[in-house]
This record gives structure tokens, sequence and C-alpha cells, in this order.
């Protein structure tokens, strides 16, 4: 085989469908979120407003988050100095764990690199230890998700997205004394759609299955002190294993479980994934435990962030613009075309100063391409209005149907 030709073919193929991926380099601006820097490929720069962020409120850049990491550095250097088991557990990850177990009402957690790696680890190592257990994983479940239940090599059944009924279904097929464990999400980041946890955890019940609920999207953004979804309808009790990230709504880096001491110390003990890998910087985990300390207090980010969603909505259907509706955060502005959704996203950049990533095959169906926008608390009147306009702009000039009021 002469790689190189497989290589040159295969990103050919990706340019030519419109899905070839361009990263932005871009330079945020401190205290001016949602505000950066772009640095073109000729040397020159422009001011963009970004609108695809998952600094979902603009936690990033928080007072108080940056004084901690700050601080943090200077009493203890910057790199955590090896994995958790060999010199790299600090009071720091400690302390960060202590907040993660009172945030979702659980006796222990676990901090990972990633949510991706905290998925991955804990949904493999606990279908994989657990001798003939079966894992039941929602249709649209994120890849971490499914990778860490693939390589368990455990049973596994596919249940319709967000149907219980289909889930119980399934249960019902297996031998009512296998060990079973039901994986979903809280809100779906691509659809924003949000699970109907109090019936799936009432299957599960019903089947004597654990849950596993991926709060990644939710955690800082739902719920009286920011616990997702769950706190929000008073569910955290029915749920097994709650997970979650520090690199979204809480601006800073990293992944969590949290559950049963038992079960985090099993998952610690076992999880490759854990063992393996060196522990977060003490600054990390300074700077997410200052992020939801603050969160558990104050409600006025998620306000602000509710209401410009609202307005964001409002703005787009003032202009016709489609949008996908559901009761989350992420606004899907439907465009339906892979190369087309790619041209609006490069325009928008180009002439407009506004930077909102396409999102395309694979991560979305083909014919479902899309913009994902994020509005966060910090966005102005302004901003918004120079969204909308940009947008109504490139759908008359793509001749994009409109959405009819």
């Amino acid at each position: 085989m002469h790689f190189e030709d497989f290589f040159t073919d295969r990103l050919s193929s990706l340019r030519d469908d419109g899905n070839y991926r361009v990263f932005a380099d871009l330079e945020r601006h401190a205290g001016e979120f949602p505000k950066a820097t772009r640095y073109r490929a000729d040397g020159s720069k422009q001011d963009v407003t970004v609108w695809c962020s998952n600094d979902y409120l603009g936690m990033g850049q928080n007072d108080r988050v940056v004084a901690a990491m700050h601080e943090a550095i200077d009493k203890c250097g910057t790199g955590a100095g090896g994995t958790r088991n060999i010199s790299g557990t600090n009071h720091y990850h400690v302390m960060l764990e202590r907040e993660l177990a009172d945030l979702h009402g659980k006796e222990a957690a676990l901090i990972f690199t990633s949510g991706y790696v905290s998925n991955w680890a804990a949904l493999g190592t606990l279908a994989s230890k657990i001798p003939g257990i079966i894992v039941y994983s929602d249709a649209l479940n994120h890849a971490s998700m499914i990778e860490g239940i693939r390589h368990s090599r455990c049973e596994k059944r596919i249940f319709k997205h967000n149907d219980w009924k289909d889930l119980d279904r399934l249960m019902s097929q297996d031998d009512p004394a296998a060990p079973k464990l039901v994986a979903f999400e809280s809100v779906y980041s691509m659809d924003g759609d949000i699970a109907p946890i109090a019936e799936i955890c009432s299957v599960a019940e019903k089947h004597n299955a654990m849950t596993y609920l991926d709060e990644v999207h939710a955690v800082g953004m739902y719920g009286p002190r920011g616990g997702g979804v769950a706190e929000r309808e008073g569910l955290m009790d029915r749920l097994t294993v709650i997970e979650g990230t520090l690199g979204k709504a809480f601006g800073v880096m990293g992944g969590y479980i949290t559950g049963s001491s038992n079960l985090i110390d099993f998952v610690r003990s076992f999880a490759s994934g854990f063992i393996f890998t060196t522990a977060l910087p003490p600054s990390l985990a300074a700077g997410a435990t200052a992020s939801i300390r603050h969160l558990k207090e104050s409600r006025a980010e998620r306000e602000m962030h509710k209401a410009n969603v609202a307005k964001v909505r409002a703005a787009l259907d003032a202009r016709g613009i489609p949008h996908m509706p559901n009761p989350s955060h992420i606004v899907p502005v439907m465009v339906g075309d892979a190369k087309k959704c790619k041209w609006i996203s490069d325009i928008l950049l180009d002439s407009y100063g506004i930077y909102v990533q396409p999102i395309n095959y694979p991560t979305v169906p083909v014919k479902t391409e899309r913009l994902r926008i994020t509005p966060t608390p910090l966005h102005t009147q302004a901003d918004i209005d120079h969204l909308a306009t940009a947008l109504c702009d490139l759908w008359s000039q793509c001749a994009l149907a409109r959405a009819v009021a």
C-alpha cells in the first residue's frame, strides 16, 4: 500500500463532501468573552465573536476561577507530578472530588483528564468487570460512551433515542437474573433535546438495573445549584452514576463520575484510563472547585443565559431562520447541506467576524447539517442582532428555505 496516497485520497474525499474540518486559530480575550482574535493564514488578524463555545456561562474567565488557578500555580507549580497513585494526588484533587460528590448528592467522586476519558474508562470498567452484564445504550449516546461500552466487549442493546418503552421492551426480553446497566445522557448536544430521566429510571428499577447518566451538557446549567437536569427534576438519588465534565459550563478542563463510595473505589482500582494517566494539574482542579462553588451559590449566570437563548431564538424567528425547537440552551440552525453549511460558516467568519463551526457528518446524519449556536450570558443584544442579520443575508444568498411563522 502507498500510505501517503491513501491518506491524500481519503482527505480529498472529505473535502469534496464538505466534511473536512478546519480549525480556526483563535485567541480568547481575557475579561472580554465571547470576543477573540483570529489569526489568519496570511499573518493578519481579525476581531471575532465566538458563537459556538461550550464554555456556556463564560466561567473560563470568571474572576474567582482565574484567581484560584493563579493561587494554585503559585503554591504548587504547574504539573501534577505523575499519576494519582504515583505522586500525582494533590490536595486540590481531593477537595474537587468532595465538591463534586456534594454537587450530585453522592458519597464519592472521581476525576479524570476529560469527559471523554471519564465515560470511556468508567463504562468500560463497569461493563467489562461485572460478569454477564448487559448494557442498554441510547441510540444517540456520545462517542465516548459508545467506545467505553464497545471496549468492554459486554453484551449490549441499543434502544431508540429517548424511548423508555423501547428500553422496557428490550430489557423484558433478557434474562431477569442478568446484571444490567442503562447508559444515557440528559441533554443531547446536537439536537438539544432532554431525556425522560424519571421514566428511564423507572424502567431500570423495574429490571433491577444500574443507571449511568451523562450530564456533561447540563452540569452548571440546570438545577438550583447547577447539578444538572437530574437535580432540577429531583432525581439524583435514583441514578447509580452521574458523570459530568469540568470543561463546559464550569469553564476549565477534566471529567468525573459520582456514585457510591464502593462503586467509585471500584472504578478507581480497575480503570486503566485512570490508573495509567497523569493527573490533572492542581491549578485546573482549583479552578474547577472555585467554579462549582460559585455556581452552587449564584443563579445569575443561569438566568442571564436563559434570557439570551430566548433572545437569539426570537431574533432568528423574526427573520425566518429555521432552528430546531428544544427545551435546552442549544440552538441548532438547520442547513441540511454539508457544502452550504461549510460555506456559510466560512463567510460568517471571513466577512462578518462571527465564529460558528459547521456540524456535518459523522457528528450528525447526512442532510441534517447545521450550525450549532450556543448563546452565553455575555453576548450582547448587538451581538445577537448582528448574528441574526448575517444569517438572514446568507440564507438569501444560498436560496435556503425560510421557516414559516
